[in-house]
């Protein structure tokens, strides 16, 4: 008998990082998520992050130099939100903790998109997204005839 075969989801993350106390502290105070578990191994460490206590992201520091945009592997995290204000929120709480942007403010994904976010980078350099389905109609898209995010 043939296994039944599923459409698969994303389970969760994995970011090597640098230096994980100042990646969890981003993590966990710019962006919210909990600690759900983790631990030190060899010289390095790794931690579970989450919300709801369900696992979304898991940060192991093995890596000896930040994030390369030119290397084969993650293109850039895009976290999702349930609306357009809690977008404008989080770019609020980043901004005051000194976070830099790729764009100003709120942008849409592309040309007359409704969907839109911020851009900007974890400590390493990692790109990271929040964005909303709906609500950045207004906004402008920063790169013409492209998706927005694909030229972070």
């Amino acid at each position: 008998m043939a296994a039944v075969i599923s459409k698969l989801r994303t389970g969760h993350i994995g970011l090597n990082v640098t230096d994980l106390a100042r990646s969890l502290a981003f993590y966990r105070d710019a962006l919210g998520f909990e600690v759900l578990g983790g631990g030190g191994e060899d010289g390095g460490g790794h931690a579970f992050l989450g919300q709801d206590g369900e696992l979304v992201l898991t940060l192991w520091q093995q890596a000896e130099d930040g994030y390369a945009p030119g290397a084969a592997g993650l293109h850039h995290l895009a976290l999702s939100a349930d609306g357009i204000e809690e977008v404008r929120a989080y770019e609020e709480r980043l901004r005051g903790l000194g976070v830099d942007f790729k764009y100003e403010g709120v942008v849409s994904h592309g040309e007359g998109a409704a969907s839109g976010g911020i851009f900007f980078h974890d400590p390493d350099g990692t790109r990271l997204e929040i964005s909303a389905p709906t609500g950045a109609e207004a906004s402008d898209a920063p790169i013409a005839g492209a998706p927005t995010c694909g030229f972070f």
